[in-house]
């Protein structure tokens, strides 16, 4: 395979109380441990934040591809997902990840078809693919959605 993008980070500091930064310099946070885990918390991101917003964007632009491949008009989509840091009873941690696309107008059959056909092809869901459990939820109705 060849590479059609590669990015570089850098952490520096202690992990998850220190920065992270792309080498080009566009991303550049500083990084804290959230207050449920123990630490600071506060107004700093964390890895599964950073992990939450890269899937949400990957995801909802592959959905954006696909319905458009497919002749389906997505007028006011959003993707939300959420990222849940788990303890594994055999030591050591994992992720759960939930995926809601609201697609407002379409037919449940339709955005259901979507979500399945997108997470197939999404970077983010083939890296994570049989490693953590991802959920996938498609809401067609305003007001239906957890945020």
């Amino acid at each position: 395979m060849s590479a059609l993008y590669t990015t570089e980070a850098l952490s520096t500091g202690d992990g998850r109380n220190g920065e992270v930064r792309s080498l080009d310099g566009v991303l550049d946070e500083v990084l804290a441990v959230p207050k449920e885990m123990g630490g600071p918390g506060g107004d700093k991101t964390n890895p599964e934040q950073l992990f939450a917003a890269g899937y949400a964007a990957c995801f909802h632009n592959g959905l954006r591809l696909i319905a458009r491949g497919q002749g389906v008009e997505l007028s006011a989509s959003t993707v939300q997902s959420k990222v849940s840091l788990l303890a594994r009873e055999a030591g050591g941690f994992t992720l759960a990840v939930s995926l809601t696309a609201h697609l407002p107008g379409l037919e449940q059959s339709t955005a259901d078809q979507l979500m399945k056909a997108t997470h197939e092809v999404c970077p983010y869901s083939n890296a994570t693919r049989g490693n953590i459990e991802v959920t996938l939820t498609a809401t067609v109705q305003y007001g239906t959605s957890d945020g």
